[in-house]
């Protein structure tokens, strides 16, 4: 990798928890920081605060992820990693379904999809050697592909699992993919409930410190003994297996199949 002072760094959901954190400690190291948001003043405020780039898009709708990946491409001439961390929490209500703007349940939408044609989107800007992060979680639930909107059994909690599963599978099949290309693919599940917004909000009482997920989260985007590493979920920094599904070629496939239906019938 570069030296820190030499890269860039594109941050999603960094105006506030973990991503905040992340763009503070990378921007303190000399990192150029892309920092996304979708609340124009919090963007204000990193910028002011933290010296962060900043671009806005809510990644509920995939013609805004298409708009911010264009922006990000005609504004940028390389990505040295890629940190996909935006997220929807368990809820309020855990009986409460949501549907993004284009009709997907909320949390597949935001949590997962949203980063799958990001990053599709922006892998010609990634100069190798260059890495993909995906903040994902040890919460996992299986996937029912007969009902994968989870119109029917719908909890919170389901959603926000099969969300972060999802993110899984598609790191292991984007790392094979890439494999040879010197852009890695890892995925990790940062620190057990964070004292974060989303968690707060959730009634669940924080379990770790932002400090502690921040820092297993640079450690993969950042440290040198990991270059060659790829395909991998990691609980903190310690390799982890995730749910038996994401080690299902078929389910992957079909998780595949699925994205780039809901993203075609978006676009």
């Amino acid at each position: 990798m570069r030296p820190l002072s030499e890269q860039t760094i594109l941050i999603t959901g960094a105006t506030d928890g973990l991503g905040r954190y992340l763009a503070e400690e990378l921007a303190g190291k000399g990192v150029r920081v892309v920092a996304h948001g979708r609340d124009a003043d919090k963007l204000a405020r990193l910028r002011e605060e933290a010296g962060a780039e900043t671009v806005r898009a809510d990644l509920a709708e995939l013609r805004q992820v298409q708009r911010l990946a264009e922006e990000i491409t005609a504004r940028y001439d390389r990505l040295d990693v890629l940190i996909n961390n935006a997220g929807v929490g368990f809820g309020s209500d855990e009986r409460r379904r949501e549907e993004s703007a284009d009709g997907i349940e909320l949390r597949f939408a935001v949590n997962y999809l949203a980063g799958y044609h990001l990053t599709h989107r922006l892998l010609p800007l990634l100069s190798a050697p260059a890495r993909i992060v995906n903040v994902a979680s040890a919460g996992q639930h299986p996937i029912d592909f007969s009902d994968p909107m989870l119109r029917r059994r719908y909890t919170g909690t389901r959603a926000y699992g099969q969300s972060k599963l999802a993110q899984i599978m598609f790191t292991i099949d984007l790392a094979e993919e890439l494999r040879g290309s010197g852009i890695t693919v890892n995925a990790l599940h940062p620190a057990t409930l964070m004292d974060t917004t989303m968690v707060r909000e959730a009634g669940r009482g924080p379990m770790s410190s932002l400090a502690e997920g921040g820092q297993a989260t640079l450690w993969l985007a950042t440290a040198a003994e990991l270059g060659a590493v790829t395909g991998h979920y990691f609980h903190g920094t310690r390799p982890a297996e995730p749910h038996e599904q994401a080690a299902d070629p078929q389910a992957r496939e079909r998780l595949r199949q699925l994205s780039d239906e809901l993203v075609a019938k978006a676009l």
